[in-house]
């Protein structure tokens, strides 16, 4: 962990002072219910105390809001659901994972009395997030708090040593995750694939959904694919718009979801999604009141995409055959989780057709150039 920078000062801490200063100056948007990812949109304003190095900087990658939401939705999320996040940053995958739960309960239970206990229920025991970097982890306490106040859990842990267990109330107890979401810092082992190995070991049922550099599932984490698919079935791999983290070299990622508990089968249909074109155009300019805009039916292709990775190929709507395919891996490469389609090179009657039309026109071509020649 990193040193701990929320020291008492005149009988306060520096969260407690950033607390105030904020509920002063912006605290009208969330009395009006303002819900995103609160912290995700001051982060690169709040340097100045984090005291973070370039290096850090670098792994320090915000999840854009509606990215955190399709990754909840892959992995399934409603109610019942007990989530945890093994690289929590400022909590922007658990303030979606929240919102997600208090949303299900809201729509399927009718007793008054029963909702609210749930709500405490969720933000108190259903939610877990790991942050190793203290300054981070202040930020991810903040960032639920003044989204709901669902910080029980929110602990300033290495979550490769975590133990599983509760951080609060139930301390005993270890934590029944059959959730995960991640966006890990791709510095660390296999682009941070260890993350998911660790997560997922510690899980016996569920759903996971993981944004990740797309060179980990073709090489750079070849180990821990192997060692997670001895008990973890790949349903679905994403290739995402390259784009999406606005401000940060661009880099290729993909999403990975996982159905938990169940080895990968050799003869598992993996379903492959090009998602590159999102609807989304994206921009990062400083004074635009909005750098996110919705181009072509942006929010109904994400739609789309979560009933693909749940229903197949039935769902193909915007979506067409060259964007989606399914296909076998071998859980023993390791290397091959990646969008790659297979191109049929065997030419149609079609293709023969054209090209001796081609072929043709190109002789005829010839001749009358060559009767010209001879006539001057």
């Amino acid at each position: 962990m990193t040193d701990n920078i929320n020291k008492v000062e005149n009988g306060e801490t520096q969260l407690k002072r950033v607390f105030i200063k904020i509920v002063d100056d912006l605290g009208i948007y969330y009395k009006i219910g303002l819900s995103t990812d609160f912290t995700g949109k001051l982060f690169n304003e709040m340097y100045s105390w984090l005291g973070f190095t370039q290096d850090k900087l670098n792994d320090v990658v915000l999840t854009p809001s509606y990215i955190a939401t399709l990754l909840v939705k892959l992995a399934r999320v409603n109610k019942d659901s007990y989530v945890w996040d093994f690289a929590t940053g400022s909590a922007g995958l658990l303030v979606a994972a929240m919102n997600e739960m208090l949303n299900d309960a809201k729509d399927t239970i009718t007793s008054p009395e029963e909702l609210v206990q749930k709500e405490i229920k969720i933000k108190a025991e259903q939610l877990l997030g790991l942050e190793v970097l203290s300054n981070v982890y202040m930020l991810a306490v903040l960032n639920m708090i003044m989204m709901g106040d669902g910080s029980s859990n929110i602990l300033n842990k290495d979550s490769l040593k975590f133990d599983g267990k509760y951080g609060f109330g139930k301390t005993n107890e270890i934590f029944p995750a059959d959730a995960f979401i991640l966006n890990p810092p791709y510095s660390a082992s296999g682009n941070g694939m260890i993350f998911v190995e660790k997560a997922l070991h510690m899980m016996n049922k569920g759903y996971a959904a993981i944004i990740i550099q797309n060179s980990a599932g073709s090489g750079k984490a070849k180990e821990y694919n192997v060692n997670i698919l001895k008990q973890n079935t790949l349903i679905a791999s994403i290739k995402m718009p390259i784009d999406i983290f606005v401000g940060k070299a661009s880099v290729q990622t993909n999403i990975y979801v996982f159905k938990v508990g169940e080895k990968h089968h050799k003869d598992e249909m993996v379903k492959f999604i090009d998602f590159s074109k999102d609807g989304y155009s994206r921009s990062n300019r400083k004074k635009a009141s909005s750098n996110l805009k919705d181009t072509d039916r942006a929010k109904e292709r994400y739609d789309e995409i979560v009933n693909l990775v749940r229903f197949g190929r039935s769902k193909l709507n915007i979506f067409t055959e060259k964007e989606y395919y399914e296909a076998t891996i071998d859980p023993n490469d390791g290397t091959d989780w990646n969008y790659n389609p297979v191109i049929d090179t065997k030419p149609s009657l079609e293709d023969f057709k054209k090209t001796i039309s081609d072929y043709l026109s190109w002789e005829l071509g010839n001749i009358i150039k060559q009767k010209d020649t001879l006539g001057k």
